[in-house]
């Protein structure tokens, strides 16, 4: 009996295949479908091209946060997810399609090489082969090392207001303007007063202006490996990268004149992202590390237009509209799943999904649903206190309600406590003062230009903390980082020395 169930169960299961086989389009009911998104979602290869299209320029529009004639930075890694992106924008800007994207582009691409241990006859040949990517694309591009994070200024860290803060209920005026400006500049061009260039930069189409791209300096590309190498886990270390390429990001972005970053994250990898940032204490965060735009910098917001698509269909579309991509290994290539809690989350996700179908847009539908409960941006937002990696609001000022919290606080100060009475006790108090962090009390002429943990960790979120806890040395951290710490905990100090000299706040 048992045989029979289990024949029979075998021949449904092929007959439902053949079904699926010879199955037609859910949308034209004419052409034969090529491929199956979800069960019952059956599209030609016509029909997919709209749906991804579609859903690519809805999300935008529905958004409004990308205002016309705004200068956009796409951030472009070489993988699937941002070469569709890219793809998308070059057909979205065509002067005849509809529904006509009218931002003007630019590419970021940030060359890792030293992070992965790659010589640099192998990044030579990564950035060649990028450098003819981006030329097809006719857009201005950058390409720039890591290591430029270890030459960036202190003002990087700092937020600042918005340049020209627009309301989304003036949108549709801004369209109208720029609809204006569009004709006058195709009637100037019929009328030979103007040129053709002057439609051209309307449209972003400048050419592929590349910038030079020549060999870090080697003491940079050393600072850059002694920090990965200071990283005692595989976590910390890709934390870490996390937060210096944002920064460089938002540096040229700054530098450039762009407002609007766009990234390239698809659902399956924000699905991944949200349950390693819940792993790593950043729940307060989801909504700026997961929503469709973060404005935690204040003058340039992160936009992420592919984040309603999973990595079946970007993958789908890749393959069938061949959209070229490039591999360039990372940290995480070839790693174990248990080397690193993104990785084991990305392992554990993408397991589950291959089960249950659903896994995916389920964790990403809670994504949407979190928010931040904010003011508006505005001026005095601006100097709160921000986490000196992520830059985001900190929030470890929660009282004594925390008791976790608090608990792990009492318990770090005690540790520190008997580790410095142990240290007084055995050496000698007239040398290496600074070994033992009690130069700036004892004399200040003798302090150190690195930040003391115990002021370096109340500049950082609870997340960040956790991730520099397992950083040996912070001396290793770049430059401009340990600055801005080190202006931060002056100001402090100087605040605690006059602070019965100052009025209340209430007052």
């Amino acid at each position: 009996m048992c045989e029979v169930e289990d024949g029979d169960y075998v021949d449904l299961g092929k007959k439902e295949k053949r079904e699926r086989l010879g199955r037609t389009c859910m949308k034209c009911k004419e052409g034969a479908a090529v491929l199956i998104i979800r069960v019952g979602d059956a599209f030609c290869k016509s029909c997919f091209k709209d749906y991804f299209v579609h859903k690519f320029r809805a999300m935008l529009g529905k958004n409004r946060v990308v205002y016309p004639g705004e200068k956009v930075l796409l951030a472009y890694s070489g993988g699937p997810s941002s070469s569709a992106m890219i793809q998308q924008v070059q057909e979205g800007l065509g002067r005849d399609t509809p529904k006509k994207l009218r931002f003007v582009p630019g590419i970021l691409f940030i060359d890792e090489g030293a992070a992965c241990g790659q010589s640099w006859e192998q990044r030579e040949q990564n950035v060649s082969e990028m450098q003819q990517v981006l030329r097809k694309t006719n857009f201005p591009f950058h390409i720039v090392p890591l290591e430029q994070v270890f030459s960036l200024p202190r003002s990087v860290l700092q937020s600042a207001l918005p340049v020209n803060p627009k309301r989304a209920e003036n949108y549709k005026q801004a369209v109208d303007r720029f609809l204006g400006q569009q004709r006058a500049h195709r009637e100037d061009e019929l009328s030979g007063t103007a040129d053709g260039l002057a439609q051209l930069r309307v449209t972003g189409y400048e050419g592929g202006n590349v910038s030079g791209y020549s060999r870090p300096p080697t003491q940079l590309t050393s600072a850059l490996t002694d920090m990965l190498r200071s990283a005692r886990t595989l976590t910390a270390k890709l934390e870490l990268l996390q937060s210096l390429r944002s920064h460089l990001i938002l540096h040229v972005a700054r530098t450039c004149g762009y407002s609007k970053v766009m990234s390239g994250e698809s659902c399956t990898r924000l699905a991944v992202r949200l349950l390693a940032n819940i792993s790593l204490g950043r729940g307060a965060f989801l909504p700026l590390d997961t929503g469709f735009s973060d404005d935690r910098y204040g003058d340039v917001v992160i936009v992420r237009p592919m984040r309603e698509y999973s990595l079946k269909e970007i993958s789908f579309y890749n393959r069938l509209f061949n959209v070229q991509t490039v591999f360039i290994p990372t940290m995480e290539t070839k790693a174990p799943e248990n080397s690193s809690i993104q990785h084991l989350s990305e392992s554990f996700i993408t397991k589950l999904q291959a089960d249950f179908p659903s896994t995916v847009s389920t964790v990403y539908r809670t994504s949407e649903k979190l928010n931040i409960s904010r003011t508006e941006f505005a001026e005095e937002n601006v100097h709160q206190e921000r986490c000196l990696l992520c830059m985001c609001n900190l929030d470890t000022g929660v009282g004594e309600a925390a008791s976790a919290f608090c608990a792990t606080q009492v318990s770090q100060h005690l540790s520190q406590k008997s580790l410095r009475n142990n240290a007084v006790a055995t050496s000698d108090p007239d040398q290496q003062c600074c070994n033992r962090g009690e130069c700036y009390e004892r004399s200040p002429s003798c302090s150190s230009s690195v930040p003391r943990t115990q002021d370096f960790m109340p500049l950082l979120c609870y997340s960040c903390r956790v991730t520099v806890k397992d950083v040996t040395s912070l001396s290793a951290l770049p430059p401009y980082v340990m600055q801005e710490a080190e202006h931060r905990s002056r100001r402090v100090e100087m605040r605690r020395e006059i602070q019965e000299f100052l009025l209340d706040e209430g007052c």
